[in-house]
């Protein structure tokens, strides 16, 4: 027993010591395949770094920006300061970026270049005591700007030699969603800033940029556009319709959506034309959110919605007393931007209604017909009630149980389709199926209450009575 005792024992040593000795060759080779590379120049952080021999110049400088990159953000919590550092972590160049090598060689990378076409030229393997540099990341002077029929339109660094076809391979290259890009606009101002001279190129050719030159890459906008309409309730097939740009009616949408089911509700239909943010910004103010999605955040909307508040109400002569209701009515009609429709009319061929165009992002609601009356408030059993054809509001409080010990006598009715609020008692009114009434609360008038109007009504008589006492007096 003691024999196989020490015969484990001494086969775990010598397990463990060849462990060892391997961890230990291991060291010695990863320490023989390190190098000592320099960084320089503007760059997030800068010092001397251990690298592999097997690293090239991206991988390395990849690794340094994720290490620091990482270590700063595990020490802050701070969202707006986490948002800065991103912003500063994020400014520097990989264009123009100096390796030097110790040998006295100095070769000019281009790493932006090297992650869009693989060319490893700009992207070498790195070798001891390298030198890498990187350039000042001066985007407001050291620029060239791309914008039209290409890919990946923006700002980018200008290098020393860049030509047209250098802009081209920067922005992605042509998009081939436009026909017939034929031509290139150079704009280059002087160096004051005071002349402009407009140099026009083929979009084949080689020509030589300067800093601060902007392109332009002229097509007419392709028009092939995911234009559609939300079609949703009662049809057939609900769902996202595809739409031209400004020719498709509204019947075509109805019978692209399969057509009416029997439950539609023609006099509800509503059309809407988008969201408050959509309609002010790209309607009523001209702006593309698409193309301007900086535009699209809650704080600028909500300037623009008081901003539209206060035009409203700038040249208007309403009292105080009417600002709260225009308020809801103005919020309503910007949120909504929308219209109502009946649809009773859409196969009349007298009428202009199915020939009305809708446009991209409108949605239409076609809601279910409801068969019901909806009464609520100073009632016991608010809800639904079966509509019935004559029958006046008194039928549908009855239904519901009656009038609550509470009720006030001024009963509303509320229009389905309009949401037009009309008295009960008004001998033109007609409840029709979807309408609502309304049986408001008798307000409880308290003692204190009593004693505040006495108290405000005596403020107002006491004065005059002073003024009638005096007038007599001085006639006297």
């Amino acid at each position: 027993m003691k024999k196989i005792f020490f015969l484990i024992l001494l086969l775990f040593v010598a397990v463990s010591y060849s462990q060892v000795e391997d961890k230990f060759g291991m060291d010695k080779l990863f320490q023989a395949g390190t190098i000592s590379i320099t960084i320089g120049g503007d760059f997030i952080v800068t010092g001397s770094f251990p690298a592999l021999i097997t690293e090239r110049v991206d991988q390395f400088i990849t690794r340094i920006y994720n290490e620091t990159k990482s270590n700063l953000v595990r020490t802050t919590t701070d969202p707006e300061l986490l948002n800065r550092l991103q912003e500063e972590l994020e400014d520097y160049s990989l264009r123009e970026i100096k390796l030097k090598r110790s040998s006295g060689e100095t070769l000019i990378l281009d790493l932006q270049k090297f992650r869009l076409n693989g060319d490893f030229s700009n992207n070498p393997y790195l070798k001891n005591d390298d030198v890498i540099i990187f350039p000042p990341n001066d985007l407001e002077r050291n620029f060239f700007t791309i914008e039209g029929a290409v890919n990946s339109p923006g700002k980018f660094y200008y290098s020393e030699g860049d030509n047209l076809q250098d802009a081209f391979e920067l922005s992605g290259g042509i998009n081939k969603a436009y026909e017939n890009v034929n031509v290139v606009d150079i704009y280059r101002l002087s160096y004051d800033g005071q002349n402009m001279n407009i140099v026009k190129s083929d979009i084949q050719s080689q020509t030589p940029l300067e800093r601060g030159d902007r392109i332009v890459v002229v097509a007419d906008e392709t028009q092939k556009k995911e234009f559609s309409v939300l079609v949703v309730g009662e049809v057939n097939s609900p769902g996202k319709i595809p739409i031209t740009k400004n020719s498709t009616s509204l019947k075509d949408i109805i019978d692209m959506s399969g057509g009416l089911r029997e439950t539609a509700s023609l006099k509800r239909a509503r059309l809407y034309s988008g969201n408050s943010a959509k309609i002010l910004l790209e309607k009523q103010f001209g702006f593309n959110l698409e193309e301007n999605p900086e535009l699209f955040n809650a704080e600028l909307n909500a300037r623009f919605l008081l901003f539209e508040d206060m035009l409203m109400y700038r040249m208007s002569n309403i009292t105080e007393e009417d600002t709260n209701y225009f308020f809801i009515e103005n919020q309503l009609r910007v949120l909504s931007e929308g219209s109502s429709f009946n649809l009773l009319g859409l196969d009349d061929p007298d009428t202009q209604l199915k020939n009305y165009i809708v446009h991209d992002g409108d949605i239409l609601l076609i809601p279910q017909r409801k068969k019901t009356v909806f009464v609520f408030g100073q009632i016991p059993s608010p809800g639904h009630i079966d509509f019935k054809e004559g029958y006046d509001y008194k039928y549908y409080i009855d239904k519901a149980g009656g009038l609550g010990e509470f009720s006030d006598d001024e009963v509303m009715i509320i229009k389905g389709d309009t949401r037009n609020w009309i008295p009960a008692e008004d001998e033109n009114v007609t409840i029709e199926e979807g309408d609502y009434i309304w049986v408001p609360k008798d307000p409880v008038r308290t003692f204190d209450f009593y004693m505040r109007r006495l108290s405000n009504y005596l403020s107002i008589v006491g004065p005059i009575a002073t003024i009638i006492l005096l007038i007599i007096q001085i006639q006297k």
